[in-house]
């Protein structure tokens, strides 16, 4: 009777998932979404309920924490993302490891439970999963507005808190390794020896064509605008319009490749005078 509302559910949420991150914007898509599913679901139970305490074992224990797991997950990204510093690898990096600590710490106070479920047991269902047994959670949660006492059970949001931090562990671990190599890359760059280009700009464009034509960089498969992207990048200069300097470049009378020929008989001359000690 709810398939459809779950299948919906996660057509939407694979479309959300999809990319290497989760933009706030997408955290709130992803938060009305499950609001939206709940409710759907909730209305649901309300016009008609469970025929057997085994269907809703089931729903509690598997459908309905689909969505109430996924509202966790995206309730933490956003708020990872709206507090975490803007600013300063180490404030980055201390506020991530801080929320790892938060979500061992939740793990560790709920392992009975956590290894409960993990281990596919069943036997405390009854007691977990069905509406007879509910005891309002101690923990306060976004998601304690579910409570109405025909949609939850003592247990069924602390399942779902279980699965969404397991996502969000996830998603944390990707945020760290993130800082690590963006702290790592600033390091480097802050540390190595800065190369200025010093001749001409209209020599480093004869550079740039020259590499090129003769497909220098990725077997020729980027243009000039990525070589000379890098090349600028590298040389801590900014050429300008290449391309009318490319076409000066070719209106020159005589010697077009000034600079490249240069290039080759200071080369050649170095060499000689290498050979020669």
């Amino acid at each position: 009777m709810y398939s459809h509302v779950i299948k919906d559910f996660q057509s939407k949420l694979d479309k959300l998932k999809e990319g290497k991150r989760i933009s706030l914007e997408k955290a709130n898509k992803g938060i009305h979404l499950c609001n939206n599913t709940l409710y759907l679901l909730r209305s649901i139970i309300e016009k008609q309920d469970f025929k057997s305490e085994k269907d809703e074992i089931y729903f509690f224990k598997k459908i309905k924490v689909q969505p109430l797991s996924t509202l966790v997950y995206f309730n933490e990204i956003r708020s990872c993302q709206l507090l975490m510093p803007k600013m300063g690898f180490e404030d980055q990096f201390s506020y991530l490891k801080k929320k790892a600590r938060r979500v061992n710490k939740f793990f560790n106070k709920n392992w009975d439970f956590v290894h409960y479920m993990d281990q596919n047991l069943n036997y405390l269902d009854k007691q977990y999963f069905t509406r007879k047994n509910q005891r309002f959670p101690l923990y306060s949660t976004p998601e304690t507005c579910y409570l109405d006492p025909s949609f939850f059970t003592s247990h069924d949001m602390l399942w779902a808190k279980i699965k969404g931090l397991n996502c969000f562990a996830e998603h944390l671990k990707v945020l760290i390794e993130m800082i690590k190599l963006q702290r790592e890359d600033f390091k480097y760059k802050n540390n190595r020896k800065l190369l200025v280009w010093t001749e001409s700009k209209t020599a480093l464009v004869e550079l740039i064509y020259a590499i090129d034509a003769i497909c220098a960089v990725n077997n020729g498969e980027d243009g000039i605008k990525t070589i000379a992207s890098a090349l600028e990048e590298i040389f801590n200069i900014k050429v300008g319009n290449i391309y009318k300097i490319y076409s000066e470049i070719k209106m020159r009378k005589g010697n077009k490749a000034k600079f490249l020929e240069n290039l080759i008989t200071s080369f050649n001359h170095k060499i000689e005078q290498d050979d020669a000690l």
